[in-house]
């Protein structure tokens, strides 16, 4: 089948071949017909399958065919996202596809200021691309109303939930109009979907399921290296640095503080690449997404949130840094690669408390993941030693503080670390045996009178105190209780100045 076949308005097929579309994917083939005849689908498929012009072709089609027109403050379709980078992506396919026609379009996330979003929608759009957040925050300053909705599609219903945006769905759910067509599209189906499906969906939905849940794309060709988690920053340098065919790279880690860390790292070996992550700004985040798709960087570093956010062509490899809690998610990570019919690589780094992780995406993936080249371990640096506090952080919470102890006092143990330590102890009790020192430190200290310190500078022949300076005025306390420092005591350099003179003459 090819584009032109599918009973879509001319100026639909005149921004199709725009575009470059020819034929459709597998996806596209079985959701447009059914789309159009306006039944509600649920949708299984991966990323990278062609989903949005999956739904948005067939949207754009029954807006143009209703001829209605859009009310202040309203939308005709509502396109709900879970991160900003997948809402913008999302509005520039609707934009692309309805470029010659008068549908309009807006998008509206958090993280930026609302001014211009309100604005957006004062005097209405047909398709409005929302993250949750937001939608429901200029609902509730009635900025937009959900009531004359038509088309309501929800967008990675998966990844919604593992962001904890469950409530928020049901909240704009409830706000919907009972009169609508239904979209609903997952990579996966566990329970907790199917049972969010039933509550959006009409009874007896159209499926569309063109892949086997959580299998990765074939052509991805996967590789493995076991190391541990303080050199994983010298095996991506490495790696990075002896593969110049690694153009346009991908790197995944769990956390925001691993991220800069990487990007640290990277930087110092003089290699380009930037950090995309929930604390930087919207400008920083599109900044360094612009640059990496236009190969200004060669690596960029993400953390989960943009796992589905990144859509970027002709990525050549995928890092793994750290595999993550959520095995779903390593599907999602290395469907950035082997886009459009390409070939891609996947490189997963697994450290020694990430092995149950591991077991866990083999599992569900069906797939064994074969041994990287073993040679670039001779290339880094020894591992170091493990402490207790090292190993408490590295087991992500497994392990208790006093099981961390106890191990690493075995490993001092089985080193044979135990009688440096106590010989360490001995010497410090030696250096901490200073009574002398303390008690002269409590002399100094004990100086609040001046008249009382050459006290103990008396000779034996009469009592008589050596060194002793008069007392003046200007060494009394004043009316505050507050004494004067010496040298910023009043009048002190003129009289100092006068003695001199005296002296002199």
């Amino acid at each position: 089948m090819k584009f032109e076949e599918l009973p879509l308005a001319n100026p639909l097929q005149r921004a199709v071949r725009a575009v470059g579309y020819e034929t459709p994917t597998p996806i596209q083939e079985r959701s447009i017909p059914s789309l159009l005849e306006g039944k509600d689908l649920l949708g299984i498929a991966q990323t990278g399958t062609g989903k949005t012009a999956a739904f948005a072709l067939p949207i754009l089609q029954r807006l143009l065919d209703s001829g209605k027109f859009r009310s202040p403050k309203t939308c005709r379709a509502l396109i709900l996202l879970p991160t900003r980078e997948l809402a913008i992506q999302v509005e520039d396919c609707f934009k692309a596809y309805a470029q010659f026609t008068a549908i309009s379009t807006a998008c509206i996330f958090g993280g930026v200021g609302d001014a211009p979003q309100k604005r957006n929608l004062i005097r209405g759009v047909d398709v409005l691309v929302a993250t949750p957040g937001r939608l429901l925050d200029l609902i509730g300053q009635k900025a937009v109303s959900l009531k004359k909705l038509e088309f309501f599609v929800l967008d990675e219903a998966d990844r919604m939930l593992d962001m904890g945006f469950i409530h928020d769905i049901r909240k704009v759910v409830a706000m919907l109009p009972p009169n609508r067509q239904n979209l609903f599209f997952s990579a996966t189906m566990p329970d907790e979907i199917s049972k969010l499906a039933a509550t959006i969906l009409r009874p007896n939905p159209v499926r569309v399921e063109v892949a086997p849940q959580s299998t990765p794309i074939e052509r991805i060709r996967q590789e493995l290296y076991r190391i541990d988690k303080r050199r994983k920053g010298a095996l991506l340098k490495e790696l990075l640095t002896e593969h110049p065919e690694m153009k346009k790279v991908l790197v995944f880690c769990r956390t925001k503080h691993g991220a800069d860390k990487i990007v640290r790292v990277l930087e110092k070996a003089g290699i380009k690449c930037a950090a995309i992550h929930g604390n930087k700004s919207q400008n920083r985040r599109q900044e360094a997404l612009g640059n990496f798709k236009c190969e200004q960087i060669r690596v960029l570093v993400a953390t989960d949130i943009a796992a589905r956010g990144i859509d970027v062509d002709d990525v050549s490899h995928v890092f793994n840094y750290d595999l993550p809690n959520e095995h779903e998610t390593f599907v999602h990570r290395i469907g950035r690669t082997a886009r459009a019919g390409k070939d891609g690589v996947a490189i997963s780094f697994c450290s020694p408390d990430e092995e149950a992780d591991l077991r866990g995406i083999e599992k569900l993936t069906r797939v064994k993941i074969p041994e990287g080249d073993q040679s670039v371990y001779d290339k880094l640096p020894p591992p170091q030693k493990e402490t207790a506090e090292s190993m408490m952080r590295n087991s992500r919470g497994r392990m208790s503080r006093d099981e961390a102890q106890a191990r690493a006092e075995e490993t001092r143990n089985n080193r044979g670390a135990r009688g440096r330590k106590d010989n360490r102890n001995e010497n410090r009790g030696n250096r901490d045996d200073r009574g002398n020192r303390n008690e002269n430190r409590g002399n100094r200290d004990n100086r609040g009178n001046r008249t009382e310190r050459p006290m103990n500078n008396v000779v034996a022949n009469g009592g008589v105190p050596q060194n002793v300076n008069v007392p003046n005025s200007s060494n009394t306390p004043n009316p505050n209780g507050n004494r004067h420092h010496r040298r910023n005591r009043p009048g002190s350099r003129a009289r100092r100045r006068m003695r001199e003179a005296q002296n002199q003459g």
